[in-house]
């Protein structure tokens, strides 16, 4: 049995319409400024230019250039000024070009935003949103497409989602700026033009709940991003064998649904954890630990397999890119081996 299913909450229920990704992101952007004057938006180029992917189109003539603030190019000083204001009262979204630039304001994101609620004894919130667009596909080599859910999901502190469809774009992102602690939403590049049924008005999607986008039962695989499509490219192959998949998009890197996980495992007895993160150390490394200290252990019929990004660099090259991450052959074809016995 094939089913979808999707958790939300829908806070003000309303039609749905088709958006793309970023149509979706740029909805609840312009929800959240229209209902609550305290957020602003900041980032690189995301006034007049719009965003290096054009997801703060337009919003500059809507809200002017006091809500709608171009930074910089210093990615330390605009998430530290990020995080004052969200100190300050302020609801900030600061746009990352690239989530590879994080790595110049981890000083601000791990070190204040992080601990600075634990530092001043909870006297003090930090409700800043970061917007990472992350992820490979796109031909931008080494320093422009990498996975770094992993890194920021090992801090005490922040919250790390990773929306999959247009519909949890903007629920994930409402819900992050509903919430009182910094939140990590990593948007894959290839999604943004990826379309979908989208709930209009206010609503959020729940951040630590996972969505089993299809059901099975005899390999469960664990994925988020562009992987969830991926893999439910694969299952639908498998099924054409008699092999049904259970596909759960993870959503939440941090906190993890562990129910949800553990639930389908006991069901299928096989766990397959796809990410494009480098496999070592990788989100799937946390969740086969997860399934390993739980009493879903005692329902495996095979050893948990792990399929992530290669040991290097994202490569230039657009056939080596590819080889560097998970493709759909590549979950089809591990899928099946545990689905068969076979490893």
């Amino acid at each position: 049995m094939n089913a979808q299913t999707q958790i939300t909450e829908v806070t003000s229920p309303g039609e749905t319409r088709e958006m793309s990704y970023a149509e979706a992101i740029r909805d609840a952007m312009t929800i959240a400024l229209d209902r609550d004057p305290t957020v602003i938006l900041m980032g690189e180029d995301i006034g007049t230019y719009g965003g290096a992917f054009q997801v703060t189109l337009d919003l500059i003539d809507k809200y002017g250039p006091e809500r709608i603030m171009d930074t910089p190019i210093s990615e330390l000083g605009g998430a530290g000024v990020a995080v004052g204001a969200a100190l300050t009262g302020l609801k900030p979204i600061f746009e990352f070009q690239f989530s590879d630039f994080a790595a110049l304001a981890m000083e601000q994101i791990v070190n204040q935003a992080a601990k600075l609620r634990y530092m001043l004894g909870g006297e003090a919130a930090v409700p800043v949103v970061f917007r990472m667009p992350a992820g490979s596909g796109t031909g931008a080599a080494a320093q422009h497409s990498q996975s770094f859910e992993a890194w920021f999901g090992h801090v005490p502190g922040l919250k790390v989602v990773q929306p999959s469809t247009p519909e949890d774009a903007k629920g994930l992102l409402l819900a992050a700026l509903a919430d009182p602690d910094p939140v990590i939403v990593f948007e894959h590049k290839l999604l943004y033009k990826m379309k979908g049924q989208v709930p209009t008005g206010y609503y959020t999607t729940p951040i630590g709940k996972a969505a089993i986008r299809r059901t099975g039962d005899a390999v469960t695989i664990v994925a988020s991003a562009i992987m969830v499509h991926r893999a439910l490219e694969a299952a639908t192959k498998l099924a054409a064998e008699g092999i049904e998949v259970e596909v759960i998009d993870l959503r939440s890197v941090r906190p993890i649904d562990r129910d949800t996980i553990i639930a389908s495992v006991k069901k299928t007895g096989k766990l397959l954890c796809v990410y494009e993160g480098v496999r070592t150390l990788g989100v799937g490394a946390e969740i086969s630990a997860l399934i390993a200290e739980s009493e879903a252990f005692d329902y495996l019929d095979a050893p948990i397999q792990r399929l992530g990004g290669a040991e290097a660099p994202i490569p230039y090259n657009p056939d080596l890119e590819r080889a560097a991450v998970p493709q759909v052959a590549d979950i089809e074809t591990v899928a099946r081996r545990l689905a068969k016995g076979e490893v």
